[in-house]
């Protein structure tokens, strides 16, 4: 799985160079899916080597997302339903700021520093310390539970932690969602490659996972651009219009409904 990762980035380098969004996108993806391996597997795989590379990923993941976000505020302002109201209320700065963003992506992804990280990324995957470590420490029997047990254990802790989610606030749904997103990776991943126990139960809670990181996501999203308009230059020459786009409110609350549906469904998720 980790050097899947790697070998994404790899594949969507030369795309996200030249302002392919889906491909920027993919790099993140394939960024979090291993950032999820390695906190899955903490006890056996953190090292030192690990510490250090996770600081250099921070550093990449700064202009990847400040990318992407772009990219997602574009596409909302296109939108048939929120075109006018992109255009009366924030103007062109939108293109401007994507613009800007990319060129500081493209800097940092044709960096030296990013070459070196993806190579180092790859050996401490292949060569590692932490790999000597894991086969002394588990076999096929040891693995599964202990992926069976940590599955479990981050189930738990996401609906935990989403118990008041009608009256989170937005940094809070922000972590919520990062842990769903990681949950819903890990299942996708070691359903594919490990012999759990519980298979099908692991499938139930994937998809009301999902739902629930895609509705956190899309709420995030909509704010973001929402909040664009506080700062626009319209608005602040005293040509103000409306302060949200329109249907603001009920897409709000549609996704906040769907984010709490998920939840419950998660929440209850192999339980028979």
């Amino acid at each position: 799985m980790t050097l899947e990762c790697v070998a994404d980035i790899k594949a969507h380098h030369s795309s996200a160079c030249a302002g392919d969004a889906e491909a920027v996108h993919q790099i993140r993806v394939a960024i979090t899916r291993l950032r999820a391996a390695v906190a899955f597997f903490a006890p056996i795989v953190v090292d030192a080597e690990w510490l250090r590379l996770k600081k250099e990923i921070a550093w990449l993941n700064g202009p990847l997302g400040a990318a992407r976000d772009s990219d997602v505020v574009l596409e909302y302002a296109r939108r048939k339903r929120y075109r006018a109201w992109a255009q009366g209320t924030i103007g062109e700065q939108l293109d401007q700021r994507q613009v800007r963003d990319h060129r500081r992506l493209v800097r940092c992804l044709r960096s030296a520093r990013t070459q070196r990280l993806v190579a180092a990324m790859a050996g401490w995957i292949r060569q590692g310390p932490w790999l000597a470590r894991y086969k002394r420490r588990t076999d096929a029997e040891a693995l599964q539970s202990y992926c069976t047990r940590e599955l479990a254990r981050w189930h738990e802790r996401l609906v935990r932690k989403g118990r008041s989610l009608k009256t989170l606030g937005a940094s809070r749904r922000h972590r919520l969602r990062i842990k769903a997103k990681r949950l819903r990776y890990m299942l996708e991943a070691l359903t594919k490659t490990v012999a759990l126990q519980g298979r099908g139960e692991f499938h139930q809670r994937h998809r009301p996972a999902k739902r629930l990181q895609r509705a956190l996501g899309d709420m995030r999203d909509l704010k973001r651009f929402a909040d664009l308009a506080s700062g626009s230059p319209q608005v602040e020459n005293g040509k103000r219009g409306k302060k949200h786009p329109p249907g603001y409110r009920h897409r709000k609350e549609k996704l906040l409904g769907d984010a709490i549906a998920a939840h419950h469904d998660l929440k209850y998720a192999g339980v028979r």
